[in-house]
């Protein structure tokens, strides 16, 4: 049965969820451990109060905050009283959200008070004090129990809506109908200002039924949730897939692997979606033999650079029943495409899988070379909101999505992404695409984490430079690693330069951000 006929909105999939996996945990945040039956209350309970506050069909509702249980109700809860949801990057600084709040017109915005040092609700008044201010904004609740004057506190809030009766709430939920907005996600904005994609609850509800089928995600999972609910990937592959198949949602705020090693021993966590990084670290981790990861059963993981070792040492040395790779973007509702089960390791360590169903994905190239891929099929948005010359530039007349991604189609139809067309280089007449050359830097065995750019030269137009992570211990040099490199590569892809960091600057979504390494 197909997502989006089966449940018809988000919130027709959170009372069914209530209903059919009533006495299943459904949350568990810090010591507060909730089933089912009593997250749908609670988002009941948040619709009412999103309803008593004034908030109508299809006005934009605003989240800034981390993943938490608080996360979870405050938006489906709006979404359920027919907002449309506009999740904000955690990591936007308080001129960015004002920038996506101005942007979408949010009425009501939920704000974490603290987070990882930084209060979010000062930073939220210093812009609200500047020109030309958020005009549109006419609520802040606070996701804490004190707030500012003029703002809200949760608890505050969700009392507004003890008058609005379980009726009226059921009434406007029956009201959503699937080809409305069900949100818009900004993308993560490593290559410009971001854009706001609009994807509608039915093209929602089929694509992750689809991902719960392929990466098959089961009643009693235990998922830990460390991708950001902000981005797709933790919002939709992790919320509501666990919504559709009642599996345990367990939000973790902050990617910090000890806690991650912590969470998958003590809650026996079955199921670790998550950038390669995330998984890298896992297996690095010096006191990884101490935690009992037996429970660990599926990783889906994606990337340009999925290292090739990578799959095997997860199913090798965790023993890890299932390990795919997927690939998506804000744009085609998140996903793309996606390994099946029984995949050869080759295949999904190597490349992202084949199309998902009812889409279709093709290369602008002869086979077997790198070109653009272009994406259609009821995963891709209807257009970016309030933006028609970006949307005129994205998706052409027949209805196919420009990714901006670069990648090669095997003769099966799997999908290897090679780069982002903004971040290919030419040197002297041959395109360099930094991801291919990151994918093979990484098999030096003293490499933990690689990112390449191109930088100018005199003579060969552009050259590359390597930014690399050691791993614990190595005594790599930069000369080593060049030399290295002359064995394994053709020498207009081999880094002219080669710089050592502790760490690569990544986004929220565990992207690296090139245009900060292009500045340095």
């Amino acid at each position: 049965m197909r997502g989006d006929l089966e449940w018809g909105s988000v919130p027709g999939l959170v009372r069914s969820a209530a209903e059919r996996y009533a006495d299943v945990e459904a949350v568990v945040d810090g010591r507060t451990r909730i089933s089912y039956a009593e997250l749908g209350a609670r988002v009941e309970r948040s619709a009412a109060a999103c309803m008593a506050n004034g908030v109508a069909p299809g006005d934009r509702v605003a989240i800034w905050a981390p993943n938490s249980l608080d996360w979870i109700v405050a938006a489906l809860g709006a979404v359920s009283a027919g907002a449309v949801l506009v999740p904000l990057n955690t990591r936007f600084k308080g001129g960015e959200a004002a920038d996506v709040l101005r942007r979408s017109g949010a009425r009501l915005l939920f704000v974490t008070g603290t987070f990882l040092g930084t209060s979010y609700v000062a930073s939220l008044r210093r812009e609200i004090a500047k020109g030309p201010g958020l005009p549109a904004l006419e609520q802040v609740v606070v996701l804490s129990d004190d707030a500012p004057a003029e703002y809200r506190t949760w608890k505050d809030f969700l009392a507004a809506g003890d008058g609005v009766s379980g009726a009226e709430v059921r009434s406007r939920e029956a009201a959503v109908d699937g080809s409305l907005p069900s949100d818009i996600v900004f993308t993560s904005g490593t290559t410009g200002r971001p854009k706001g994609a609009v994807i509608t609850h039915a093209q929602t509800l089929r694509a992750y039924e689809i991902w719960c089928d392929l990466a098959g995600l089961r009643r009693g999972d235990r998922y830990l949730v460390v991708n950001p609910f902000f981005h797709t990937f933790g919002y939709k592959a992790g919320v509501l897939a666990c919504l559709m198949r009642g599996a345990t949602m367990i939000p973790q705020p902050v990617f910090d692997i000890d806690t991650v090693l912590a969470n998958i021993a003590s809650e026996r966590v079955s199921v670790l979606p998550g950038p390669p990084t995330l998984h890298q670290s896992l297996l690095d981790h010096p006191a990884r033999d101490t935690h009992d990861l037996s429970a660990l059963r599926l990783v889906v993981t994606g990337a340009a650079v999925v290292p090739l070792q990578l799959v095997e040492r997860l199913r090798g040395e965790l023993g890890v029943e299932t390990v795919l790779t997927a690939y998506g973007l804000s744009e085609a509702s998140g996903i793309v495409t996606m390994c099946r089960r029984g995949d050869a390791p080759a295949v999904i360590a190597s490349t992202s899988g084949r199309a998902i169903p009812g889409t279709e994905v093709r290369v602008e190239a002869p086979p077997g070379r790198p070109g653009e891929v272009l994406v259609r099929g009821f995963n891709v948005m209807r257009g970016y909101y309030e933006d028609a010359a970006a949307t005129a530039q994205t998706l052409t007349e027949d209805g196919w999505l420009r990714t901006g991604d670069v990648g090669v189609l095997d003769e099966a139809g799997n999908l290897r992404i090679t780069d982002r067309i903004k971040d290919m280089f030419i040197v002297g007449g041959f395109n360099a695409y930094p991801a291919e050359i990151e994918q093979l830097l990484g098999l030096h065995p003293a490499v933990a984490d690689v990112a390449v750019v191109g930088v100018p030269d005199a003579r060969l137009g552009e050259v590359g430079r390597a930014y690399v992570v050691r791993r614990p211990d190595a005594v790599l040099t930069g000369d080593d690693l060049i030399a290295w490199a002359r064995r394994e590569m053709a020498n207009y892809k081999v880094p002219r330069e080669v710089e050592f960091l502790a760490q690569l600057p990544r986004n929220a979504s565990g992207k690296v951000v090139k245009g900060e390494l292009r500045g340095r």
